[in-house]
């Protein structure tokens, strides 16, 4: 089944980077040379996502920028002969009218940011991406779509049992191939209360009922309200399941895997393996 639309929360302070993140989006930090958010962008165009919803918050006006003309420069670039960079530059916009900005006016959670834009969703499924978790290899949101027929699904990967207080952790039932029947999901449990250690990614394709819950404000973890708490509700009444994606997952929204992941994009630039290469040899021998 075709996804159309895809929402982009991007509401949150980042205050895992300051200073670095006090004046600038934490998902306009770049890996290598292009910014989280594009890299979330890119990946849901490549799955057939046409339209783009971004629930921002105070202060995101950078990423509104960033997918918008550059008049001044993309004339500079022109005028200097500098063909490759504008055709980066201008290959970054969107078709008019297919991206749309929603404000969340409080930070109360991500199931929260989901919700503030269900008047752009409509009635029907649509997909959500956190730039956070940046994936390196097939992109998960793809083999989802190639995988979706109705109802919830959310990408997973095992994690260490000890790390499972840091994610939504599902309890499995039939598997086949990289699909799981998902028969629960539980927000951050403790490792002994863990179902598995099977941890959702920020990758999601949810159906309209999911918003019917989220409208009831109910507050989970941490006091906030919680997706994973509004998709646990619907098992039992749209189907649910969880994808195990092939590609590698780096978590930046931590500093060591927002490095380790710049480590890894700019690996795979053959412009840059070979310097980078040596570099990281010198440091590990000395």
């Amino acid at each position: 089944m075709k996804i159309r639309k895809a929402i982009f929360p991007v509401g949150g302070l980042g205050t895992r980077f300051l200073p670095a993140t006090k004046a600038m989006p934490k998902e306009m930090l770049p890996v290598v040379d292009k910014p989280l958010i594009q890299y979330a962008v890119e990946e849901a165009a490549a799955a057939g996502v046409e339209e783009f919803i971004f629930v921002t918050g105070r202060n995101k006006s950078a990423i509104e920028d960033h997918f918008d003309h550059s008049t001044e420069l993309e004339n500079v670039l022109q005028a200097k002969g500098k063909s490759e960079a504008l055709i980066t530059v201008q290959q970054m916009m969107r078709e008019p009218g297919s991206v749309s900005y929603v404000r969340q006016q409080e930070p109360a959670g991500l199931g929260h940011a989901v919700w503030c834009a269900r008047n752009q969703v409509g009635n029907e499924p649509v997909a959500v991406l956190l730039a956070d978790d940046l994936i390196l290899g097939t992109p998960a949101l793809q083999e989802m779509v190639d995988a979706y027929q109705d109802g919830n699904m959310v990408a997973v990967m095992e994690v260490s049992p000890k790390e499972t207080s840091s994610y939504g952790i599902i309890t499995p039932g039939h598997e086949n191939g990289p699909l799981i029947t998902v028969k629960g999901l539980v927000e951050k449990p403790a490792p002994e209360k863990a179902p598995s250690n099977l941890a959702v990614v920020g990758r999601y394709i949810i159906e309209p009922g999911v918003f019917t819950n989220l409208a009831e404000g109910h507050k989970g973890a941490g006091g906030e309200i919680q997706l994973t708490d509004a998709l646990a509700s619907r098992i039992g009444k749209a189907a649910f399941a969880g994808l195990k994606f092939s590609g590698q997952r780096y978590d930046c929204g931590s500093k060591i895997g927002f490095i380790k992941a710049n480590m890894a994009f700019a690996l795979q630039r053959p412009e840059l393996r070979a310097e980078l290469q040596k570099w990281l040899a010198e440091q590990i021998s000395s």
